[in-house]
């Protein structure tokens, strides 16, 4: 049985996991571990220091003991805020702290734009519009042209946990643009596991979601491509080479 390992910020939507190992089917494990996130903030020194690589390192080893053949810290404020080189070294520390294959919901959002063939994307966050502005200049530099940048203001991802399913199909009207090829929720303290068939047909276009791509990511990292039409266009598709 495959087992893909996540270190989880803080409680906000993590039983998304369970729902999503659900729809995935028997076969997949995917165990996930709470890292310590200091302050619940999306401010860029808050996440810079919830990402740090003393916090990640201290999941590892209970990961390695559920099982975990890889593993994907399950954050994308706290990875991307790094920058693409930050991000780059982030993950390559982890993957040491774990002798694991390793990766962050920040790449699995870049793989994931690949693999769908967009080129053109809208962000429709619930963050501040200057973390969201981080996000923007990560997926500039994955090589993706970023049509509009939408943030929502909300500092904690407390907040973002209480979102229900007309709040997060609100968040992906108010962000599409016409141009996008694709729209990326990137918050995974955002519910979205139960809503991924409504987003798309909603706005008519894939829809991409940080819990979704996560476990996407994770699979990918251990070459076990799914289709499950429940989880999303991306899901139809096939895994990218590395970026």
């Amino acid at each position: 049985m495959a087992s893909v390992g996540f270190l989880y910020p803080g409680h906000s939507a993590e039983d998304d996991y369970p729902r999503l190992a659900s729809l995935l089917g028997g076969g997949i494990r995917l165990p996930l571990v709470h890292t310590d996130i200091g302050e619940d903030a999306h401010r860029v020194d808050a996440l810079l220091e919830m990402g740090s690589a003393a916090r990640l390192a201290a999941g590892v080893a209970e990961l390695k003991e559920r099982g975990a053949e890889a593993v994907v810290w399950a954050c994308t404020s706290a990875s991307f805020v790094f920058g693409w080189e930050g991000a780059h070294e982030q993950v390559r520390e982890l993957s040491v702290a774990a002798q694991l294959p390793a990766s962050s919901t920040s790449f699995a959002f870049a793989h994931a734009v690949r693999a769908l063939g967009a080129r053109r994307v809208a962000i429709a966050a619930t963050y501040p519009a200057d973390v969201a502005d981080h996000f923007h200049a990560f997926l500039k530099s994955a090589g993706t042209e970023v049509v509009s940048t939408r943030g929502s203001g909300i500092i904690t991802a407390a907040e973002v946990g209480t979102w229900g399913r007309d709040e997060v199909l609100a968040l992906a009207r108010a962000g599409d643009h016409p141009d996008a090829e694709a729209v990326l929720l990137p918050d995974t303290a955002l519910h979205t596991a139960a809503h991924l068939p409504a987003l798309e047909a909603e706005l008519g276009k894939p829809v991409l979601t940080a819990n979704q791509v996560t476990v996407w990511e994770g699979l990918r990292l251990l070459d076990r491509p799914l289709a499950r039409p429940a989880l999303g266009t991306l899901f139809a598709r096939s895994a990218p080479q590395e970026l």
